[in-house]
């Protein structure tokens, strides 16, 4: 897998593994990147496969265990890179399910998580005629390309970033038929075992987004049983909080929920 970092000028206080979502890449996330390494926090970000830099289909996996075996490895590497720090993971739209199927399945292996536009109700890429069509063409032409049709004008209120977005080579559209009934199939498991989740939790998203709807992560915010937990739902923002206008003040606040899980010595502790 491709990956790219943003390390601090002096020892960091805690890593970060962060996911991105789909038909992008990590190269996305530099106002993320930049704002937190700024106050102490290496991050790290890689490209899923069949995404951006790293190797695969556009838009293909064989299963979900692609990704979760993508990103274990990526926590593995960082762990090694900075033995005895605490990892939180941050996952955005389709890499907010990543992570979050990563964290049930692997309880302990990170110290919080962080949520962003979690896409457990799609609102414009998921139509009963697409999720009808990825089910059944998964089952005899898995590889088959279908187009997504993600509007770019809904992921930020920003028309440079719609703009960059749409210029950008190593964006694309693309989802095979085995991609969209795994990522079906693993949302609807993530909503069955949400309540599971033992690490603590941010979760963030906008109110006006039109690609996922703020109120499934209002509802995965509600299933959460672990008590250190939060919701932030940011008015008039569209489905990219750390890209859309204000991003400055969305990404400090990833920054200061991390910070009020970091003791002064810079061990961890739970809120």
């Amino acid at each position: 897998m491709f990956r790219r970092d943003w390390q601090p000028a002096s020892h960091p206080r805690a890593a970060i593994v962060l996911v991105h979502g789909f038909g992008e890449h990590s190269g996305r996330y530099q106002n993320v990147g930049m704002a937190l390494s700024a106050t102490g926090y290496a991050v790290h970000a890689y490209d899923l496969r069949g995404h951006g830099q790293s190797p695969g289909k556009r838009g293909h996996i064989d299963g979900w265990k692609d990704y979760r075996e993508d990103l274990a490895e990526m926590v593995r590497t960082v762990r090694d890179r900075h033995p005895g720090l605490p990892l939180f993971l941050y996952g955005h739209s389709m890499g907010a399910l990543v992570a979050a199927e990563y964290t049930l399945s692997t309880p302990g292996a990170v110290d919080g998580l962080i949520l962003s536009a979690t896409p457990l109700l799609p609102v414009d890429v998921a139509s009963p005629v697409k999720v009808a069509v990825a089910r059944a063409l998964s089952r005899v032409l898995p590889r088959f390309s279908l187009k997504l049709g993600l509007d770019a004008a809904h992921l930020s209120r920003d028309p440079a970033v719609v703009r960059a977005y749409q210029l950008d080579p190593l964006v694309h559209g693309a989802a095979t038929a085995r991609w969209g009934s795994e990522t079906l199939r693993i949302t609807g498991w993530i909503r069955d075992h949400v309540s599971e989740i033992s690490a603590p939790v941010l979760i963030i998203h906008g109110a006006a987004d039109r690609i996922a709807s703020a109120a499934g992560s209002q509802a995965l915010h509600e299933a959460v049983a672990n008590s250190d937990k939060r919701l932030i739902v940011y008015p008039e923002s569209f489905h990219e909080p750390h890209n859309d206008v204000g991003h400055d003040a969305r990404v400090r606040d990833v920054g200061n929920w991390i910070d009020a899980h970091l003791q002064p010595d810079g061990g961890y502790t739970r809120a």
